[in-house]
């Protein structure tokens, strides 16, 4: 029996997915699980598996379309069977068509228009391809697009680079003039992607509605540095554990025994969540995004790294699966790699808590009345005030120190 494949809601704001490149045609064979096409959110670029094996029997939407959650998009069934293709969803678009936004103010118009870089003209291309280009130094103008209505991908970009186009840092430097620079001092209108319209509108929102608080807690480290050089010793260099790795696992643990900080609020009710996702910030071209770790209270520190590489990468190429960013009870954001003492975070609604990690360092401390070298690292949790208070999130971090201060407590 044929089997009607939906848009996919990825997180619980996500209205509506750009549906970039059908993977399979009509009248290609398919299984459960093939990537069937490839959508763009407010988050990344994510591949669409299909739910049932067979046959493609119809593409309901096309290519290029801006399709709501839930709606249908494809049609897979038995070869030669005879199905009623869903109507299609009404094309969001149009409106924005019938009456354009001004030039220098946001729109909500599709993502394909919205990342048009300023630099390059009014040329149509994917977030991740103006990042390779900008990089890179190449004219957008100047390369042919293979997306849906000529939109420049990332893959184009790379073929214009292994074709020897000369970029538009290389081009001068041929030259020696002496001619002095012209520098301009014209204001750059640079139009928000969907990504970052979609930060900036959650963050509003958790600001301005979310009562925060925040406790701070120095960890002692000598420990956890000590057994992470340890375990790194007899691993590959691709599946070397890192400290946020640690940091996950002792986070999902304390979380066991503190719901009430794996939570939702809704309405008069706190929700406390049975399972312990982690998520973990991600940077990517134009923004963040968070990848989630789902039971992390239950897996091992090899598992918990393995699947963070993973996603993150897929998250960088711009290929995250569904599965990568959605269900997260409880966000993470470390950024101890760009030697950061500490910093606060904004919850990630609707959970209720976040944990901002700052940088392992050695520093002087007091050991018995004596001055010593010592590792500490600082973290912060920002928490919902409506669902928790200082006390609970001070034990939280006190707790915490139990795990990271002692690691083999993670590894029994």
């Amino acid at each position: 029996m044929a089997e009607t494949i939906s848009m996919p809601k990825l997180g619980f704001d996500m209205a509506e997915g750009l549906l970039v490149r059908w993977v399979k045609q009509v009248g290609e064979n398919i299984n459960k699980g093939d990537v069937l096409a490839e959508i763009e959110t407010d988050k990344a670029t994510v591949e669409v598996e299909s739910s049932a094996s067979g046959v493609v029997l119809s593409h309901i939407v096309e290519q290029g379309s801006i399709v709501p959650v839930n709606a249908p998009i494809a049609v897979v069934g038995a070869a030669g069977e005879k199905v009623d293709a869903p109507a299609a969803a009404p094309k969001p678009e149009a409106k924005a068509e019938e009456k354009p936004a001004a030039p220098t103010q946001p729109t909500a118009a599709p993502v394909a228009q919205a990342s048009a870089a300023a630099d390059n003209g009014p040329v149509k291309a994917s977030p991740l391809a103006r990042k390779v280009a900008k990089d890179n130094g190449i004219n957008l103008a100047s390369v042919q697009g293979t997306g849906p209505g000529g939109r420049v991908t990332r893959k184009d970009v790379e073929a214009a680079l292994a074709g020897g186009q000369p970029s538009a840092v290389s081009r001068p430097s041929a030259q020696v003039s002496s001619t002095p620079v012209v520098v301009s001092h014209d204001d750059t209108v640079i139009q928000t992607t969907k990504l970052r319209q979609a930060i900036g509108r959650r963050l509003v929102e958790s600001k301005q509605t979310i009562p925060h608080f925040y406790v701070t807690h120095e960890y002692k480290m000598e420990a956890l540095m000590d057994m992470r050089k340890q375990i790194n010793a007899y691993l590959p260099e691709n599946e070397k554990v890192s400290v946020n790795d640690f940091i996950i696992k002792a986070a999902a643990l304390t979380l066991r025994q503190f719901p009430n900080l794996n939570a939702t609020i809704k309405g008069n009710e706190i929700i406390q969540f049975g399972h312990v996702n982690v998520s973990v910030a991600v940077t990517v071209p134009g923004g963040l995004m968070t990848v989630v770790v789902k039971d992390a209270d239950a897996k091992s520190l090899r598992q918990i790294s393995g699947e963070i590489k993973a996603m993150a990468g897929r998250a960088r190429d711009g290929k995250v699966k569904p599965e990568d960013v959605d269900g997260s009870t409880f966000s993470t954001s470390n950024l101890g790699m760009y030697d950061v003492e500490e910093f606060i975070a904004i919850v990630n609604p609707p959970e209720a808590a976040i944990l901002a990690i700052g940088s392992a360092k050695e520093t002087p401390v007091v050991v018995n009345g004596e001055i010593k070298i010592g590792s500490r690292m600082k973290a912060t949790i920002s928490v919902d005030h409506r669902v928790s208070d200082g006390a609970e999130a001070a034990q939280f971090m006190q707790k915490m120190a139990e795990f990271l201060e002692n690691p083999v407590r993670m590894l029994v």
